[in-house]
């Protein structure tokens, strides 16, 4: 294993590690119901992007008559 040849300072250290910070990610308002959304994201409350409806849920159709148990 690789062994430091001396120690390094707080200053070294805080200095390497300003690299390793996270990005905030960009949120914008859905135009449509207002709700946070990421960017170029569909929305997860009305389905809607770019102005348009983009997931449409189908409903399954209950059989009369046939029972599953």
């Amino acid at each position: 294993m690789a062994v430091q040849q001396r120690r390094g300072s707080k200053t070294r250290k805080r200095l390497r590690r300003t690299h390793f910070k996270l990005n905030v990610t960009g949120l914008t308002t859905c135009p449509n119901c207002g709700t946070l959304i990421r960017a170029h994201h569909v929305c997860p409350e009305c389905h809607h992007y770019a102005g348009k409806d983009v997931i449409t849920k189908e409903v399954p159709k209950k059989e009369k008559g046939k029972a599953k148990k």
